[in-house]
């Protein structure tokens, strides 16, 4: 069946600002704070409201729609087949829960595994970043630039402590030696900011050992609207339905991160 993007665009920024008011208007509610996997892994029951009212939302107008959401209200999907929506209600959980700020909505829209559109919505920054296939990504109702070539000397790279310190996942002298190659590091804590800001030009790159398709869906359809590079550590495309390891970026400094410091 073909499907009316223009309608679907529409519809998923109006629901992304509303739920984006519920969550501001959180703020000054007691937050149920659960563990997930660790101590470290904070989930808030607004994760879980904000991830059920997108799922009955997406149900209720598009019955067909399948949703991969990452407090699991929505479908088993094992497969990229059809239109599938794949959502993180809040991303940078532990930011929302500790600062109130630097977290995301991150909604990525596939259909036959092709990204369609992507969103990520800073909430409270008000920065909806918001891109459709073929059509360029915006920064609100600005246009993002297509990104320029920028040397690796002059990148500022987001990577995240753990991975620069031993650790059991990767030999952390490979990313010591990029780390004080680039001109600076950043990180956010969370891989939705992280990967809009990519696409709007204010990091050259994102490297992380572990992300769901929901933490990377939306940015990945935003970073390749303005011509960035988003795969695995070994250059590969990233899987829509398992976990993965992500390198995102400017495409100049993806490729050369990729064949000096990832490669081998």
């Amino acid at each position: 069946m073909e499907e009316n993007w223009n309608d679907i665009d529409q519809f998923t920024k109006s629901s992304i600002k509303e739920a984006g008011s519920k969550i501001i208007d959180s703020f000054d509610e007691v937050l149920k704070i659960q563990t997930k996997s660790n101590v470290n892994d904070l989930v808030t029951n607004m994760d879980k409201q904000i991830e059920k009212y997108f799922v009955e939302k997406i149900k209720d107008h598009y019955p067909t729609h399948r949703v991969l959401g990452e407090e699991g209200f929505g479908d088993q999907v094992e497969d990229t087949a059809g239109t599938v929506w794949i959502i993180d209600p809040i991303d940078g959980t532990m930011n929302f829960v500790h600062q109130q700020r630097n977290f995301a909505i991150s909604i990525g829209i596939f259909h036959e595994g092709v990204g369609m559109l992507g969103y990520i919505y800073d909430v409270v920054a008000d920065e909806l970043y918001h891109a459709r296939k073929g059509q360029g990504a915006y920064l609100n109702e600005e246009r993002l630039s297509q990104l320029g070539e920028v040397p690796v000397e002059e990148a500022i790279l987001s990577i995240n402590a753990t991975w620069l310190v031993p650790n059991k996942k990767v030999n952390h002298e490979q990313f010591a030696s990029l780390v004080r190659r680039v001109r600076g590091t950043r990180s956010y804590g969370s891989a939705a900011i992280e990967l809009a800001y990519i696409a709007a030009g204010r990091l050259d790159g994102y490297l992380t050992m572990r992300l769901s398709p929901w933490d990377f869906a939306g940015g990945k359809v935003l970073i390749e609207e303005v011509g960035g590079t988003i795969t695995d550590l070994k250059g590969n495309d990233l899987s829509l339905v398992e976990n993965s390891p992500v390198f995102a970026g400017n495409p100049a400094v993806h490729s050369e991160v990729l064949d000096k410091y990832l490669k081998h």
